[in-house]
């Protein structure tokens, strides 16, 4: 009994067939991954983001880009569509196409269900080679809560969890602050110290 040979498709081919799709895909190690598509509280948060970042940096050398911007990790060879990138200084792209991001400052990813484990594992790990990112943030959709990694001069990676709509979150690297209830706004959820229980154990 023979087995098929997995098909390989080169980074090249990957953004050419990317490049002319209907709906995205992230790359890694020769393989293609459809994207999911979010439901509302992701949708609004990454609104919310934009528009307090384009009131905070509207008048510094930075840009903001939202889900249509692929991120590449030239070190591990990962290809992804963060949901918020922030870029001060010289944006800095692969081709003259100018739609493959190489030196983000800081990436924002709202989470969902079915990408947390990634988002918070695997891909945090990936972004952390990318010589350029100074923050890494985390933002929940079924509760308020952010999670904010800074990278130190040391190298050495720091992190801060604010939980209230009244908190603040300090984005010292591209020098502005957000405030929860900006980031929440028009979304009615608790505030929790620790996430929801999605499993549930059988009574005895």
């Amino acid at each position: 009994m023979s087995t098929l040979p997995k098909t390989y498709i080169t980074p090249e081919d990957y953004l050419e067939l990317d490049r002319k799709a209907e709906f995205k895909s992230e790359y890694y190690a020769g393989k293609m991954f459809a994207m999911s598509g979010n439901r509302r509280p992701h949708i609004l948060i990454v609104g919310n983001l934009l528009a307090a970042f384009h009131r905070e940096l509207r008048s510094r050398s930075c840009e903001v880009y939202s889900t249509e911007m692929r991120v590449e990790v030239s070190s591990t060879g990962l290809y992804t569509y963060p949901d918020l990138v922030v870029v001060c200084g010289e944006p800095r792209f692969k081709d003259g196409v100018f739609d493959t991001l190489l030196n983000p400052g800081l990436i924002i990813e709202v989470l969902s269900e079915s990408t947390e484990t990634y988002d918070r594992g695997p891909k945090r790990e990936h972004y952390s080679t990318l010589p350029s990112l100074a923050a890494y943030m985390l933002v929940s959709t079924d509760r308020v809560n952010v999670e904010l990694f800074i990278r130190q001069p040391n190298g050495i990676w720091t992190s801060t969890v604010v939980r209230t709509l009244q908190d603040e979150i300090d984005l010292s690297p591209i020098g502005c602050r957000l405030t929860l209830g900006d980031i929440y706004e028009k979304l009615d959820l608790p505030s929790g110290v620790y996430p929801p229980i999605r499993a549930h154990a059988r009574e005895t």
